[in-house]
């Protein structure tokens, strides 16, 4: 028997913190919305229950809010039922409300165990730096940017994992702007202009450094394209013990290397002093992010 459909929220209204049993209220409100999107694309669950390899009974059983809904569940769903990209916001954020998965246990299948090293102590981190030479750094990643380099990267995925790996990056995002860690990033000019997508994708880009640059705890600083940057990438982080509490991270292609030794910290902190002594000041900097947006935003409109 089909369950009662409940009310649509208002979509443009931002979803709040459930309080004194909110999480059930989440979980109906989840479902519901699965099955307004199942519904709506005139599938059964028999066909929602083959996406996610489960039983038709599982799929009403989140969809009356009665099985709580798997992050990876969610995913091959929103994609089979071609959420658009504001409702899948919603979706996240009821998800959010609903789910004591770990972070891990969420993207399990696409995250290396190096990587899942990487992340638990960028939450204990006081201070981040990251210099990139090819591209933008990770954690300032839009989505359709990060989608185009993991689909350029990893070949063998397929398009369900593809977006795991890009709803990964997005949830290590939450952490800007928070009281801790103050993250930098340093990236040379010529990163802005290097397209992998689309001239609206990279204003996006661009857009969205402008403003992690004006966020608390977060800096972007430009390298100017003059400057004869290293071609390796940089990702260094200290700890509230002490500035002696630290560590630089360095991935290749199998895997990835943590630095603790002295000699080799020690080099890390006079590349990353150099390439500080060499970015753009004050309000060239600005200029330079500036620039790159009315690039890519006179492209787009052309």
């Amino acid at each position: 028997m089909p369950a009662a459909h409940m009310p649509q929220p208002d979509r443009d209204a931002p979803v709040v913190p459930m309080q004194d049993g909110g999480d059930r209220l989440s979980d109906r409100m989840l479902g519901d919305e699965l099955r307004a999107h199942r519904e709506r694309r005139g599938y059964t669950l028999a066909d929602a229950a083959r996406v996610i390899r489960g039983s038709t009974s599982k799929i009403s059983r989140m969809e009356r809010g009665q099985s709580p809904v798997k992050y990876r569940d969610l995913n091959d769903l929103a994609l089979f039922y071609g959420v658009s990209r504001e409702d899948r916001v919603l979706l996240e954020q009821l998800y959010q409300q609903t789910s004591n998965e770990d972070l891990f246990a969420r993207f399990a299948d696409v995250t290396p165990n190096y990587l899942k090293r990487l992340i638990r102590l960028e939450r204990s981190a006081k201070w981040i730096t990251v210099y990139e030479s090819r591209v933008i750094p990770g954690l300032l990643q839009t989505e359709d940017y990060a989608r185009a380099l993991t689909r350029m990267i990893e070949l063998e995925r397929s398009d369900n994992e593809i977006e795991l790996i890009v709803g990964l990056r997005k949830q290590r995002q939450l952490m800007l702007g928070q009281r801790r860690p103050n993250f930098v990033a340093l990236i040379w000019e010529k990163v802005l202009y290097q397209p992998y997508g689309s001239a609206s994708m990279m204003a996006e880009q661009m857009r969205f450094l402008r403003q992690a640059h004006a966020t608390r705890n977060v800096s972007v600083r430009i390298l100017p394209d003059w400057y004869m940057a290293p071609p390796t990438s940089v990702y260094h982080m200290t700890f509230e013990e002490g500035q002696s509490q630290e560590l630089a991270y360095s991935e290749h292609a199998d895997g990835a290397n943590y630095i603790t030794n002295k000699p080799q910290l020690d080099r890390t902190r006079k590349l990353l002093t150099n390439l500080r002594a060499n970015i753009h000041k004050g309000k060239k900097n600005t200029e330079a992010l500036e620039r790159a947006v009315a690039h890519w935003e006179g492209l787009a409109a052309e």
